[in-house]
């Protein structure tokens, strides 16, 4: 026959081993056995019990041996079996001599207890008490504990496994397995201790049988086969003694086996090897042993040569343990210094991060970034980072400061996700006088400009800045230009730096003061993506977030209907509108804006159609930039704040197109604009008619 015919025919019979075994038990109960099977079935009861106890101490951890409570009942039923077959027996055969039921029930009734039913009786009842009230007891009582304990860990076990998922420490198929893990724990001691009622009620039973072989077989032999009351008693007595105890010392082995599984903790090692290491591991330990038994040998009366021996042979296994020990420390640097280290493969450990923001800096920049050396520069970026939060509602994430020997000594350079979005050089010994437009006279030195602003500046000597300042400039120092750097960045790139995380940080901030109103959004209606767009397109167009509330209550009424950004985006500016305005026009009740030439807005609304800006033509597009320009040139020169007032169907589109070019002006929406704020039109954007 073929190795895969075996396999095939293989596979059934392994299934069908358990279910099997199961009816043979029942058919026991119901079948008369003759009594070599019986000798057989007796052996294998004791050598099942065996090994389920070698299992039971070679298993590292509980899980190890998951279908204990199975085996503890299979194998209870078993026994159960075995004494309904011997009862039978015993009762219909008991007259005929002490091997009625076999060799097994006959050794066990004469050799162990020398043919004397009475020892029988005692040893019999004393291994049902240390079966049942001991270990039994004391088992079932660590199952239950255990399952409570389980039960309760579960929510925490669970959390944790997905906190260690969400932050990339194992990935899905390991937080799986653990689930699982979880699961079958609670599972095996729920099962433990159930089945720990199966030894306590075959206690019982083991007692109840005695008791009805002993009466029945004394009747039968009385009255059956005209036996006398002492011959009776004495060959149905050693047959019942015999039986009871070749059932309840394997129940006694099975009931040890379970106090062993429900006691282990979970380890790397068998029971075996910890329990020689933890009790026999320390050799201070067993020479203090060998010293109270060798003086308790000395004195008059004792057992001394028992108290010696014991003593010696204690004091002997502490001296080799501790020369072991000492060998073992001594060989091991050898090994360590001798071996080779294995070469190791590249693993995903080994790619650095990247920072999202980074601040690198030349070895003469770096007493302004060493909190030990001061680090002015350090406390004017956490300056500019509360700002920015306060105004935005945006927390920057940390900075990552750091010296780099490749740049020039009195260089730096700032970095976002990793790649170089600003560098500057700082001119020893000099400080930036930055012209505000209202300064006194000029100052001699080079030109410079503010990394923040952009206005114009001169660099000038460090001493030099009382008279600066006197001439009305302001003076920037080393750190400060730095730290107004960073802060320019930020500003800038500042919808880069919303990410996932920080969106979740602020749905977890608000969710505190307003639990329902997240739950409200996120996750029912938008999905974190979703909610994390719309902030950065507001942050994009300088939109303060700060007013969360009114935000997420915006998105939970309008999210139901649409769940597109752009409509999303324009509704909760609508909401915003109060602050949006009071923060470009400084809380005037007047709004000077830059209005939409009628004829312009036509134009681009029939060019776009539904495509929207897609289908503006490259000629459009440059008229509408350079009438943006001259519009914004014309607001600014008569002392107007940039804002273009539109509609609110080209209000997105606008922003988007003119961002770019023209960042400092603002598009806001008809829709914007508080009922109690007066619009007028200052200047006009109009594409010239032959463009």
């Amino acid at each position: 026959m073929s190795a895969q015919g075996v396999m095939m025919m293989g596979m059934p019979l392994n299934r069908l081993a358990v279910p099997m075994l199961v009816l043979l038990i029942l058919a026991m109960m119901v079948l008369p056995l003759p009594t070599f099977m019986l000798d057989v079935l007796f052996t294998l009861n004791i050598a099942l019990a065996m090994i389920v106890m070698l299992v039971s101490l070679n298993s590292r951890r509980p899980l190890d041996f998951s279908v204990f409570p199975t085996v503890l009942l299979l194998t209870t039923l078993l026994r159960l079996s075995l004494n309904v077959a011997s009862t039978r027996i015993i009762l219909m055969q008991g007259h005929t001599g002490p091997d009625a039921a076999g060799k097994v029930i006959e050794s066990f009734g004469n050799f162990l207890v020398g043919g004397n039913y009475v020892v029988g009786f005692v040893v019999f009842l004393i291994l049902v008490i240390i079966n049942f009230i001991v270990i039994t007891k004391g088992a079932g009582r660590i199952a239950e504990v255990a399952a409570r304990f389980t039960l309760d860990s579960m929510p925490g076990k669970q959390l944790a496994v997905d906190a260690d998922l969400n932050a990339g420490f194992i990935n899905e198929s390991e937080a799986r397995a653990r689930r699982h893990e979880i699961g079958r724990e609670a599972d095996f001691y729920g099962a433990m201790d159930g089945a720990s009622k199966f030894v306590r009620g075959d206690a019982i039973a083991g007692i109840i049988i005695l008791l009805v072989n002993l009466v029945g077989g004394v009747l039968v032999g009385l009255f059956q086969h005209n036996l006398g009351l002492t011959e009776a008693l004495g060959r149905y007595a050693l047959l019942t003694v015999g039986d009871g105890l070749v059932t309840q010392i394997p129940a006694l082995i099975i009931s040890t086996a379970a106090g062993i599984v429900v006691s282990r903790a979970s380890s790397e090692q068998d029971l075996s090897r910890e329990f020689s290491t933890q009790i026999f591991g320390r050799p201070q330990t067993l020479y203090i042993a060998a010293t109270v038994l060798g003086v308790l040998g000395l004195i008059p009366g004792t057992p001394h040569l028992a108290f010696l021996t014991i003593a010696v042979v204690l004091g002997g296994l502490g001296y080799w343990l501790m020369r072991r020990q000492n060998t073992v420390f001594d060989v091991e640097p050898l090994e360590l210094i001798e071996a080779e280290p294995a070469p190791l493969d590249v693993t995903w450990d080994d790619i650095p991060p990247v920072d999202v923001l980074a601040l690198e800096v030349g070895y003469r920049l770096i007493p302004l970034v060493d909190r030990n050396q001061g680090g002015a520069a350090l406390t004017r970026i956490t300056d500019a980072r509360r700002r920015f939060a306060t105004d935005m509602g945006l927390v920057v994430p940390l900075i990552r400061v750091r010296d780099n020997l490749d740049l020039k000594p009195n260089s730096y350079r700032i970095t976002l996700k990793g790649v170089d979005v600003a560098h500057g050089e700082l001119p020893s010994g000099q400080v930036l006088a930055v012209d505000m437009g209202d300064v006194l006279g000029r100052l001699d030195g080079a030109q410079g400009v503010d990394p923040l602003t952009g206005l114009a500046g001169v660099w000038i000597e460090a001493g030099r800045e009382e008279e600066a300042e006197l001439r009305g400039f302001v003076v920037l120092t080393a750190a400060e230009l730095i730290a107004r750097q960073v802060e320019g960045v930020f500003r800038q790139h500042a919808p880069e730096l919303l990410g996932r995380t920080e969106v979740q940080q602020l749905l977890d901030t608000l969710a505190r003061s307003h639990p329902g109103l997240v739950e409200d959004v996120t996750p029912r209606h938008l999905p974190l993506t979703s909610v994390q767009a719309v902030l950065q397109q507001l942050i994009a167009e300088n939109v303060s977030i700060r007013d969360t509330r009114t935000l997420f209550e915006t998105l939970a009424a309008r999210a139901p209907k649409s769940q597109a950004i752009d409509e999303l985006v324009e509704s909760v500016r609508a909401a915003l509108g109060r602050s949006i305005v009071d923060r470009l026009f400084e809380g005037g009740n007047t709004l000077q804006v830059i209005g939409l030439d009628a004829a312009t807005e036509t134009r681009l609304l029939n060019e776009m159609g539904d495509e929207g800006e897609a289908l503006l033509s490259p000629a459009t597009l440059d008229a509408l930039n350079d009438a943006a320009e001259r519009a914004l040139a014309e607001q600014e020169g008569a002392g107007y704040p940039p804002v273009l007032l539109t509609s609110p169907g080209l209000r997105a589109i606008l922003s988007r197109l003119l961002r770019r070019n023209l960042p400092r002006l603002s598009v806001i929406a008809y829709a914007e604009v508080p009922a109690d704020k007066m619009v007028q039109v200052s200047t006009e954007l109009a594409i010239g008619e032959g463009t």
